[in-house]
């Protein structure tokens, strides 16, 4: 995979920090200044990751953004996917197929299952991504936290399950989920309780460059009063970004948590919107 994804990202994340130190009035010249670079090479790098110039990403990445995606583009999971809404997400159009553990296998812990790992490059930062046979089943973010602790996070959810290096088998995944490849099979093998597995589902009916609320995903999968228990289960969505837990926010447009950083959260619904829009 290209090696320049994560030198993008981190770039990117000094040029967000530089935005919230700033502000919304920071030109051009500003933003560059702080990362130390021409404002020419800024705006290119900039663009080429984003897909959008530094000044139109700014406004993809406030507060009120987010309130304007709850207002424009809130999804209402009912019928998203009853009126095809859900069939213009990457996802579906990547013909993504999912397949879950059954209940007594993940009661088990992952005992007997083998899951190979490996670490690539995204246009998030360094990602650790696991999968069995049957497709991926974890996707972790560094940029926030550091190597061991996303690996030992990942590990800990299926305790007993064998691990394996083995970056070659899941390349060919990997490289459609963050976008090298343009087409072929992406496989997700989901591993979780009944419950989260419902709330995981709900999420992959939100398309890119929309968002929904957790109260919205409890109506959806018919427990309206677990509000807690599906923020939680969004938290313990363990294919990060393919599973799409960045897109549900809080009703007040507040961005919520997000299990790998609130910067790389903010980075991604900024990435998807500028795409959406361009």
């Amino acid at each position: 995979m290209p090696e320049d994804q994560s030198y993008h990202y981190h770039v990117m994340r000094r040029a967000i920090e530089a935005v919230d130190q700033l502000g919304p009035q920071a030109t051009l010249d500003d933003l560059a200044g702080e990362i130390g670079m021409s404002p020419a090479h800024f705006q290119r790098l900039f663009s080429k990751w984003a897909g959008v110039s530094p000044k139109r990403y700014q406004q993809y990445l406030t507060l009120s953004h987010a309130k304007t995606l709850l207002q424009q583009r809130f999804t209402t999971l009912e019928t998203a996917h009853e009126t095809g809404l859900s069939g213009g997400g990457r996802l579906h159009d990547l013909f993504l197929r999912w397949e879950a553990m059954s209940p007594g296998d993940y009661a088990r812990a992952g005992d007997g299952l083998v899951i190979h790992w490996g670490w690539f490059d995204s246009p998030f930062g360094p990602a650790l991504v696991m999968g069995t046979d049957k497709g991926i089943c974890g996707i972790g973010f560094s940029a926030e936290t550091t190597a061991e602790a996303a690996m030992e996070d990942l590990v800990s959810r299926w305790p007993k399950a064998q691990y394996v290096e083995a970056p070659d088998r899941l390349a060919p995944w990997v490289q459609v989920a963050f976008g090298i490849k343009q087409d072929g099979p992406l496989p997700l093998y989901l591993i979780g309780a009944p419950f989260q597995i419902k709330v995981w589902e709900a999420l992959m009916q939100i398309p890119s460059g929309h968002v929904t609320t957790y109260s919205e995903i409890a109506q959806a999968i018919e427990h309206p009063k677990a509000v807690r228990a599906v923020g939680t289960a969004v938290g313990r969505n363990p294919i990060s970004y393919l599973i799409p837990c960045h897109r549900a926010l809080r009703k007040s447009g507040g961005l919520g948590g997000y299990h790998w950083g609130l910067p790389v959260k903010r980075a991604i619904l900024a990435w998807e919107a500028a795409r959406e829009d361009a």
